[in-house]
């Protein structure tokens, strides 16, 4: 446990959380909606500080990160607690209840990154941003120690936090869960416009964002939908990936899995604005990344068996030397 940043006392029993938007005014023993920042006599608290649920070398495509260290594994951890309340959560047992967790010191991850030979340290599986003062100064460590950091997010923090830890990542995975901000609000209990606003601000800090929208049969699965989000995307960066994955049923719902048939639709309406568009959770199926200049395969993938066959050591197509929107490859 470790004293919160980002919160303010209203009076000598009641603070008011400033870290995400739901800024949460709790009295004496109350938790936010998060359920990991709670206030005990006063002062705001942090109860997942250094409480780690899950640690795991995986690789940097099931973030899922596929212009960033290409066919690489990174280091990657998650403690508990979310601030937003998706009804179909792929990780809702640690995202909406108390896992077994183990502790471990910054100076501790780091070192643990190392002895594992991770380039850097990916913050994912749960919600991170709730896990802010814990990943902030992990992420710090690591940055000195010349680690990449790497934020797995659902984008739902205000925005002098984020500024501050933005400037120690590398690499974000960002979901936009909906173009339509009345679903946003209600069905997933967050601000469409501030997810957007933070996605613009990653962008143009210089870190390497990437995009995730699971598509949701009968939530967000119009082509109006994802229209909007890809449209948006391509205003800002039309060589920003966009991952279109593919829903399984899990935690409040149970819908049949998104149609194939569907995501393929899907898939031609984000590629008329975006240079870089994939299908999550359906192995073959558009997983390799291609010029968008000649349409020669660049990386091929199947699943997480990753093979860069036409890109060279600038990151350029082999065939048309066109500068492919990839990061650090080895």
């Amino acid at each position: 446990m470790r004293e919160a940043l980002f919160f303010e006392l209203l009076d000598a029993e009641r603070v008011k959380c400033d870290l995400c938007p739901h800024h949460c005014i709790l009295k004496n023993g109350q938790t936010g909606i998060c359920g990991v920042r709670k206030n005990i006599d006063g002062a705001l608290y942090s109860l997942n500080y250094g409480q780690v649920s899950a640690v795991s070398m995986d690789p940097i495509e099931k973030k899922p990160l596929f212009h960033f260290h290409p066919g690489e594994e990174i280091l990657s951890i998650g403690s508990w607690g979310c601030n937003m309340a998706c009804p179909f959560c792929q990780n809702w047992e640690i995202s909406h209840a108390i896992p077994h967790v183990r502790d471990f010191s910054p100076a501790q991850f780091v070192s643990l990154t190392r002895a594992h030979h991770s380039f850097g340290i990916a913050y994912t599986y749960s919600e991170p941003i709730v896990w802010f003062e814990y990943v902030l100064d992990c992420a710090r460590s690591a940055m000195k120690d010349g680690l990449d950091n790497v934020l797995v997010t659902n984008g739902f923090i205000e925005e002098q936090p984020f500024k501050l830890l933005i400037q120690y990542f590398s690499a974000m995975n960002i979901d936009v869960k909906s173009f339509d901000p009345e679903y946003y609000r209600k069905v997933l209990g967050g601000q469409r416009d501030i997810v957007m606003k933070n996605v613009e601000a990653a962008h143009k800090a210089g870190v390497h964002v990437e995009i995730t929208t699971l598509v949701v049969p009968g939530d967000n699965d119009s082509e109006e939908e994802i229209d909007g989000i890809s449209g948006w995307l391509s205003s800002i960066d039309r060589s920003i990936p966009l991952h279109l994955s593919r829903y399984y049923p899990n935690y409040k719902y149970d819908r049949p899995a998104t149609d194939v048939d569907l995501l393929e639709k899907l898939w031609h309406v984000a590629k008329a604005h975006l240079d870089y568009v994939y299908i999550g959770n359906v192995p073959g199926m558009h997983e390799d990344t291609i010029c968008p200049n000649c349409g020669q395969i660049v990386i091929k993938r199947m699943g997480y068996d990753v093979k860069i066959v036409g890109l060279d050591e600038e990151g350029s197509c082999t065939n048309c030397h066109h500068p492919i929107a990839v990061r650090k490859v080895i």
